[in-house]
């Protein structure tokens, strides 16, 4: 990676970036009247690990993809990831977010339903204020694939057999579909490379949902900061549960992040810089849950 990009990929600029992001993601809600929940509301708009907002930060720089496409990218998947946490928590009677009460307990099932709803739409008008609105098609995409798989996760597998490849599929769009999406934005100065991105977002994403899967078999609530367990008790098919004989969690996240690495070989900056995200931002957090099987 050239000096230029590796001072672009420092954690100052990462924060400072995060810190656009954030104030992307407020100043959408500051024309409504919902506007006081963005300081009210522990972990609502950006107060997470941002994993799916460092990725295009740490990678667009070395596509040659302008910093505010990376931030409108990043803060519409912050807001759609948002979103989703708020309405799983709600399907799945999770007390405990980020280490404070779930949204719905303190503001009731309908309040945590419709403000869901409001940042999906907030996450589009976001995409659309960029780059002549070459993000929102995609945005709704990616996001139909959350949807997707969530409903058919719920509606089709739950408390029923379920094929492994079915369930890989459901992590894939689930998780996954943030990630490519953001990986995406990161390449969108160039469609060879963002298809390839795109490809690495998906399994890295995967790997992640795999490493959620084991946190919820078989962690603790008091260290996660959510409610954890809620798979088996809603008898919801997962990677952990499903799991084949002779498949080991652990090899298999480890393997899907390699896939994501080998598919950027052509573009060694581009790879250096995957590199560096994985290095820094996923990879330590993939780890902790992968110790939990390992211990």
């Amino acid at each position: 990676m050239t000096t230029a990009l590796a001072e672009m990929a420092t954690d100052a600029y990462i924060d400072s970036a995060l810190r656009d992001v954030q104030a992307l993601m407020r100043s959408s809600f500051s024309d409504t009247p919902l506007a006081f929940l963005a300081d009210e509301s522990k972990g609502l708009l950006g107060n997470g690990k941002m994993l799916r907002s460092r990725l295009p930060f740490r990678v667009g720089p070395a596509v040659g993809t302008p910093r505010r496409t990376l931030t409108h990218a990043a803060a519409a998947a912050e807001m759609i990831h948002s979103a989703s946490l708020l309405h799983d928590d709600v399907i799945d009677g999770g007390l405990l977010r980020r280490g404070a009460p779930a949204f719905w307990v303190e503001r009731g099932v309908s309040g945590a339903i419709l403000l869901g709803d409001m940042l999906l739409f907030k996450a589009l008008d976001v995409a659309c204020q960029v780059e002549d609105s070459r993000l929102a098609h995609p945005l709704v995409l990616f996001t139909g694939q959350v949807c997707q798989a969530e409903s058919e996760q719920e509606l089709i597998h739950r408390g029923r057999s379920t094929a492994w490849d079915d369930c890989v599929r459901i992590a894939r769009y689930k998780t996954g579909a943030l990630f490519a999406f953001t990986a995406y934005a990161a390449g969108s100065a160039d469609p060879v490379v963002r298809d390839a991105l795109t490809e690495a977002g998906y399994a890295v994403g995967t790997a992640y949902q795999l490493a959620d899967d084991i946190l919820d078999a078989k962690g603790s609530a008091k260290e996660s900061g959510k409610t954890l367990g809620t798979d088996s008790e809603r008898a919801k098919n997962t990677l952990m549960t499903l799991l084949p004989e002779g498949i080991d969690p652990v090899t298999h996240v480890r393997d899907l992040c390699a896939s994501a690495r080998d598919r950027l070989a052509r573009w060694p900056e581009v790879q250096a810089a995957w590199d560096q995200y994985m290095e820094l931002d996923l990879t330590p957090e993939l780890e902790k849950h992968l110790q939990l099987i390992e211990e």
